[in-house]
Protein backbone atom coordinates (compact mmCIF):
# COMPACT_ATOMS: atom_id res chain seq x y z
CA UNK A 1 0.00 0.00 0.00
CA UNK A 2 1.51 3.33 -0.97
CA UNK A 3 1.43 6.28 -3.29
CA UNK A 4 0.72 5.92 -6.98
CA UNK A 5 4.42 6.07 -7.83
CA UNK A 6 4.94 2.87 -5.79
CA UNK A 7 2.84 0.67 -8.07
CA UNK A 8 4.92 -1.24 -10.60
CA UNK A 9 3.23 -2.13 -13.88
CA UNK A 10 3.99 -4.58 -16.65
CA UNK A 11 5.31 -8.14 -16.47
CA UNK A 12 8.65 -8.19 -14.60
CA UNK A 13 7.82 -11.52 -12.88
CA UNK A 14 6.03 -13.29 -15.71
CA UNK A 15 8.58 -16.10 -16.11
CA UNK A 16 8.36 -16.87 -12.39
CA UNK A 17 4.56 -16.79 -12.70
CA UNK A 18 4.72 -19.32 -15.53
CA UNK A 19 7.05 -21.53 -13.50
CA UNK A 20 4.59 -21.31 -10.60
CA UNK A 21 1.72 -22.51 -12.80
CA UNK A 22 3.82 -25.44 -13.99
CA UNK A 23 4.81 -26.29 -10.40
CA UNK A 24 1.16 -26.16 -9.32
CA UNK A 25 0.08 -28.66 -11.97
CA UNK A 26 3.00 -30.95 -11.15
CA UNK A 27 2.25 -30.91 -7.43
CA UNK A 28 -1.55 -31.17 -7.59
CA UNK A 29 -2.18 -33.03 -10.88
CA UNK A 30 -4.65 -32.12 -13.57
CA UNK A 31 -7.56 -33.79 -11.79
CA UNK A 32 -7.04 -31.86 -8.56
CA UNK A 33 -6.64 -28.52 -10.32
CA UNK A 34 -9.96 -29.15 -12.07
CA UNK A 35 -11.73 -29.38 -8.71
CA UNK A 36 -11.17 -25.62 -8.30
CA UNK A 37 -13.45 -24.73 -11.20
CA UNK A 38 -15.55 -22.33 -9.08
CA UNK A 39 -14.09 -19.18 -7.54
CA UNK A 40 -14.82 -17.61 -4.22
CA UNK A 41 -17.82 -15.37 -4.90
CA UNK A 42 -18.27 -11.82 -3.57
CA UNK A 43 -21.11 -12.73 -1.19
CA UNK A 44 -18.84 -15.13 0.68
CA UNK A 45 -16.35 -12.41 1.61
CA UNK A 46 -18.57 -9.36 1.85
CA UNK A 47 -18.76 -7.20 4.99
CA UNK A 48 -21.93 -5.34 5.87
CA UNK A 49 -21.59 -2.05 7.76
CA UNK A 50 -23.14 -3.55 10.87
CA UNK A 51 -21.11 -6.80 10.85
CA UNK A 52 -18.94 -7.49 13.88
CA UNK A 53 -15.33 -7.06 12.73
CA UNK A 54 -13.86 -10.12 14.42
CA UNK A 55 -16.74 -12.47 13.67
CA UNK A 56 -16.64 -11.29 10.06
CA UNK A 57 -12.90 -11.88 9.78
CA UNK A 58 -13.31 -15.40 11.15
CA UNK A 59 -16.09 -16.05 8.64
CA UNK A 60 -13.97 -14.91 5.68
CA UNK A 61 -10.94 -16.86 6.91
CA UNK A 62 -13.11 -19.97 7.17
CA UNK A 63 -14.32 -19.37 3.61
CA UNK A 64 -10.72 -19.38 2.37
CA UNK A 65 -9.88 -22.50 4.36
CA UNK A 66 -12.86 -24.33 2.89
CA UNK A 67 -12.18 -23.11 -0.64
CA UNK A 68 -8.61 -24.40 -0.55
CA UNK A 69 -9.75 -27.75 0.90
CA UNK A 70 -7.65 -27.26 4.02
CA UNK A 71 -8.46 -29.23 7.17
CA UNK A 72 -10.90 -27.42 9.43
CA UNK A 73 -8.13 -25.64 11.30
CA UNK A 74 -8.94 -22.62 13.42
CA UNK A 75 -7.65 -19.29 12.14
CA UNK A 76 -6.86 -16.81 14.89
CA UNK A 77 -6.81 -13.39 13.23
CA UNK A 78 -5.63 -10.22 14.95
CA UNK A 79 -4.77 -6.67 13.91
CA UNK A 80 -1.64 -4.63 14.50
CA UNK A 81 0.24 -1.69 13.03
CA UNK A 82 2.89 -2.93 10.59
CA UNK A 83 4.41 -2.15 7.21
CA UNK A 84 3.03 -5.19 5.38
CA UNK A 85 -0.62 -5.91 4.68
CA UNK A 86 -0.63 -9.16 6.62
CA UNK A 87 1.48 -11.92 8.11
CA UNK A 88 0.91 -15.59 8.91
CA UNK A 89 2.66 -17.90 11.34
CA UNK A 90 3.39 -21.15 9.54
CA UNK A 91 3.40 -23.99 12.02
CA UNK A 92 2.14 -27.56 12.13
CA UNK A 93 -1.31 -26.48 13.26
CA UNK A 94 -4.06 -27.23 14.21
CA UNK A 95 -4.35 -23.47 14.81
CA UNK A 96 -2.91 -20.77 12.59
CA UNK A 97 -2.22 -17.19 13.58
CA UNK A 98 -2.74 -14.44 11.03
CA UNK A 99 -2.05 -10.75 11.64
CA UNK A 100 -3.71 -8.10 9.50
CA UNK A 101 -2.63 -4.52 9.16
CA UNK A 102 -4.71 -2.29 11.45
CA UNK A 103 -5.73 -0.35 8.36
CA UNK A 104 -8.15 -3.15 7.49
CA UNK A 105 -10.30 -2.30 10.50
CA UNK A 106 -11.67 0.59 8.47
CA UNK A 107 -11.02 -0.83 4.99
CA UNK A 108 -12.96 -4.06 5.39
CA UNK A 109 -13.69 -4.60 1.70
CA UNK A 110 -10.09 -5.80 1.19
CA UNK A 111 -9.88 -8.21 4.13
CA UNK A 112 -10.81 -11.09 1.82
CA UNK A 113 -7.88 -10.24 -0.46
CA UNK A 114 -5.39 -10.19 2.40
CA UNK A 115 -6.70 -13.47 3.80
CA UNK A 116 -6.64 -15.11 0.36
CA UNK A 117 -2.88 -14.56 0.21
CA UNK A 118 -2.17 -15.62 3.80
CA UNK A 119 -4.34 -18.75 3.75
CA UNK A 120 -2.70 -19.75 0.46
CA UNK A 121 0.64 -19.54 2.31
CA UNK A 122 -0.75 -22.17 4.69
CA UNK A 123 -1.99 -24.28 1.78
CA UNK A 124 1.43 -24.25 0.08
CA UNK A 125 3.14 -24.98 3.40
CA UNK A 126 0.99 -28.10 3.82
CA UNK A 127 1.71 -29.11 0.22
CA UNK A 128 5.42 -28.53 0.78
CA UNK A 129 5.41 -26.58 -2.49
CA UNK A 130 8.07 -23.93 -2.91
CA UNK A 131 10.08 -22.34 -5.71
CA UNK A 132 12.95 -21.54 -3.36
CA UNK A 133 13.66 -18.04 -2.07
CA UNK A 134 11.32 -15.57 -0.40
CA UNK A 135 10.63 -13.47 -3.51
CA UNK A 136 9.76 -16.41 -5.74
CA UNK A 137 7.63 -18.02 -3.05
CA UNK A 138 5.60 -14.84 -2.61
CA UNK A 139 5.02 -14.79 -6.37
CA UNK A 140 4.06 -18.48 -6.16
CA UNK A 141 1.55 -17.65 -3.40
CA UNK A 142 -0.12 -14.88 -5.42
CA UNK A 143 -0.19 -17.10 -8.51
CA UNK A 144 -1.69 -20.11 -6.75
CA UNK A 145 -4.28 -18.01 -4.89
CA UNK A 146 -5.37 -16.48 -8.20
CA UNK A 147 -5.27 -19.63 -10.31
CA UNK A 148 -7.28 -21.62 -7.76
CA UNK A 149 -10.05 -19.05 -7.56
CA UNK A 150 -9.37 -16.86 -4.53
CA UNK A 151 -6.90 -14.34 -5.90
CA UNK A 152 -9.28 -12.26 -8.03
CA UNK A 153 -9.81 -10.40 -4.75
CA UNK A 154 -6.15 -9.37 -4.79
CA UNK A 155 -6.56 -7.80 -8.20
CA UNK A 156 -9.80 -6.10 -7.17
CA UNK A 157 -7.97 -4.55 -4.22
CA UNK A 158 -5.85 -2.56 -6.71
CA UNK A 159 -7.05 1.02 -6.93
CA UNK A 160 -5.14 4.00 -8.25
CA UNK A 161 -5.90 7.64 -8.97
CA UNK A 162 -3.94 10.87 -9.34
CA UNK A 163 -3.22 11.24 -5.61
CA UNK A 164 -3.11 7.76 -4.08
CA UNK A 165 -3.03 4.06 -4.77
CA UNK A 166 -3.41 0.68 -3.13
CA UNK A 167 -2.15 -2.67 -4.34
CA UNK A 168 -1.95 -5.90 -2.37
CA UNK A 169 0.31 -8.82 -3.21
CA UNK A 170 3.64 -9.14 -5.00
CA UNK A 171 2.48 -9.40 -8.61
CA UNK A 172 1.88 -6.31 -10.70
CA UNK A 173 -1.77 -5.57 -11.58
CA UNK A 174 -1.18 -6.81 -15.14
CA UNK A 175 0.41 -10.04 -13.84
CA UNK A 176 -2.61 -10.65 -11.61
CA UNK A 177 -4.74 -10.04 -14.70
CA UNK A 178 -2.62 -12.52 -16.65
CA UNK A 179 -3.01 -15.33 -14.11
CA UNK A 180 -6.70 -14.61 -13.78
CA UNK A 181 -7.03 -14.74 -17.56
CA UNK A 182 -5.17 -18.07 -17.69
CA UNK A 183 -7.68 -19.41 -15.18
CA UNK A 184 -10.61 -17.96 -17.12
CA UNK A 185 -9.45 -19.65 -20.34
CA UNK A 186 -9.19 -23.03 -18.60
CA UNK A 187 -12.44 -22.95 -16.63
CA UNK A 188 -14.60 -20.74 -18.83
CA UNK A 189 -15.18 -18.35 -15.96
CA UNK A 190 -15.62 -14.59 -16.36
CA UNK A 191 -14.34 -12.93 -13.17
CA UNK A 192 -14.53 -9.34 -14.37
CA UNK A 193 -18.22 -9.18 -13.42
CA UNK A 194 -17.11 -9.20 -9.78
CA UNK A 195 -14.69 -6.28 -9.99
CA UNK A 196 -15.46 -3.13 -8.03
CA UNK A 197 -12.22 -1.46 -9.18
CA UNK A 198 -12.10 -0.07 -12.74
CA UNK A 199 -8.31 -0.34 -12.66
CA UNK A 200 -8.66 -4.06 -11.96
CA UNK A 201 -10.72 -4.48 -15.13
CA UNK A 202 -8.08 -2.63 -17.17
CA UNK A 203 -5.31 -4.85 -15.77
CA UNK A 204 -7.36 -7.98 -16.43
CA UNK A 205 -7.93 -6.93 -20.04
CA UNK A 206 -4.19 -6.43 -20.52
CA UNK A 207 -3.45 -9.79 -18.89
CA UNK A 208 -5.98 -11.54 -21.10
CA UNK A 209 -4.29 -10.15 -24.21
CA UNK A 210 -0.98 -11.69 -23.09
CA UNK A 211 -2.63 -14.97 -22.09
CA UNK A 212 -4.24 -15.27 -25.53
CA UNK A 213 -0.90 -14.46 -27.15
CA UNK A 214 0.54 -17.55 -25.41
CA UNK A 215 -1.80 -19.64 -27.53
CA UNK A 216 -0.74 -17.97 -30.78
CA UNK A 217 2.97 -18.77 -30.74
CA UNK A 218 4.61 -21.04 -33.33
CA UNK A 219 4.48 -23.94 -33.93
CA UNK A 220 0.81 -23.71 -32.92
CA UNK A 221 -1.45 -23.43 -35.96
CA UNK A 222 -3.17 -20.42 -34.36
CA UNK A 223 -0.01 -18.35 -34.76
CA UNK A 224 -0.18 -15.45 -37.16
CA UNK A 225 1.55 -14.93 -40.49
CA UNK A 226 4.54 -13.14 -39.01
CA UNK A 227 5.13 -15.86 -36.47
CA UNK A 228 4.81 -18.59 -39.08
CA UNK A 229 7.25 -16.79 -41.37
CA UNK A 230 9.81 -16.43 -38.59
CA UNK A 231 9.32 -20.05 -37.55
CA UNK A 232 9.84 -21.32 -41.12
CA UNK A 233 13.07 -19.36 -41.39
CA UNK A 234 14.38 -20.72 -38.05
CA UNK A 235 13.33 -24.26 -38.99
CA UNK A 236 15.15 -24.06 -42.32
CA UNK A 237 18.29 -22.83 -40.59
CA UNK A 238 18.12 -25.65 -38.03
CA UNK A 239 17.55 -28.27 -40.72
CA UNK A 240 20.61 -27.06 -42.60
CA UNK A 241 22.75 -27.38 -39.45
CA UNK A 242 21.12 -30.60 -38.26
CA UNK A 243 23.61 -33.45 -38.00
CA UNK A 244 26.65 -31.33 -38.93
CA UNK A 245 27.53 -29.85 -35.57
CA UNK A 246 27.11 -30.28 -31.81
CA UNK A 247 23.66 -30.68 -30.29
CA UNK A 248 22.00 -27.32 -29.68
CA UNK A 249 21.93 -25.90 -26.18
CA UNK A 250 18.69 -26.17 -24.16
CA UNK A 251 16.29 -23.31 -24.87
CA UNK A 252 16.44 -20.41 -22.44
CA UNK A 253 13.51 -19.92 -20.02
CA UNK A 254 10.58 -18.32 -21.78
CA UNK A 255 11.81 -19.15 -25.27
CA UNK A 256 8.86 -19.46 -27.63
CA UNK A 257 10.36 -22.50 -29.34
CA UNK A 258 13.69 -24.17 -30.01
CA UNK A 259 14.92 -26.97 -32.24
CA UNK A 260 16.86 -29.90 -30.84
CA UNK A 261 17.86 -33.48 -31.41
CA UNK A 262 20.83 -35.46 -32.66
CA UNK A 263 18.49 -37.88 -34.44
CA UNK A 264 15.21 -36.73 -35.98
CA UNK A 265 14.82 -32.99 -35.57
CA UNK A 266 12.32 -31.97 -32.91
CA UNK A 267 10.86 -28.68 -31.78
CA UNK A 268 10.26 -27.85 -28.15
CA UNK A 269 7.87 -25.16 -26.98
CA UNK A 270 5.89 -24.26 -23.83
CA UNK A 271 2.33 -25.47 -23.40
CA UNK A 272 0.16 -22.35 -23.52
CA UNK A 273 -1.88 -23.61 -20.55
CA UNK A 274 0.62 -24.92 -17.98
CA UNK A 275 3.94 -23.89 -19.61
CA UNK A 276 5.56 -27.29 -19.37
CA UNK A 277 7.75 -27.69 -22.43
CA UNK A 278 6.44 -30.05 -25.11
CA UNK A 279 8.57 -31.85 -27.70
CA UNK A 280 7.21 -32.93 -31.05
CA UNK A 281 8.91 -34.11 -34.26
CA UNK A 282 9.40 -31.65 -37.10
CA UNK A 283 7.20 -33.24 -39.74
CA UNK A 284 4.37 -30.86 -40.64
CA UNK A 285 0.91 -30.99 -39.13
CA UNK A 286 0.76 -32.86 -35.83
CA UNK A 287 -1.54 -32.91 -32.85
CA UNK A 288 0.14 -32.93 -29.45
CA UNK A 289 -1.30 -33.48 -26.00
CA UNK A 290 0.36 -31.98 -22.94
CA UNK A 291 1.02 -34.77 -20.47
CA UNK A 292 0.69 -32.40 -17.52
CA UNK A 293 -2.50 -30.38 -18.11
CA UNK A 294 -3.96 -32.54 -20.95
CA UNK A 295 -4.38 -29.62 -23.33
CA UNK A 296 -4.63 -30.80 -26.95
CA UNK A 297 -2.59 -28.61 -29.30
CA UNK A 298 -2.77 -28.38 -33.09
CA UNK A 299 0.73 -27.72 -34.41
CA UNK A 300 2.34 -27.13 -37.78
CA UNK A 301 5.96 -28.05 -37.22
Amino acid sequence: MGTGSDVVHGYPHVETVRSAITALYRRLSYDTVRTFSTSVIPAEVAFADNDDLYLGVQRVARTMVQHLRLPDARMIVSFRDMHHAANVELAAGPEYFIELNSRFKTHRRDIGAALAHEVTHIYLHRLDLSLGGTRDDEILTDTVATYLGAGWLLLDAYREDSVSSQKLGYLTPEEFGYVLAKRALVFGEEPSIWFTSPQAYTAYTAGMALARRDGRQPPLTASGWMGRHRYAKDRRSSQERHGTGPAPAPPPPGAAYAFEGTGPLRVTFPCPTCHQRIRVPVRGRVRARCGLCRTVLDCDT
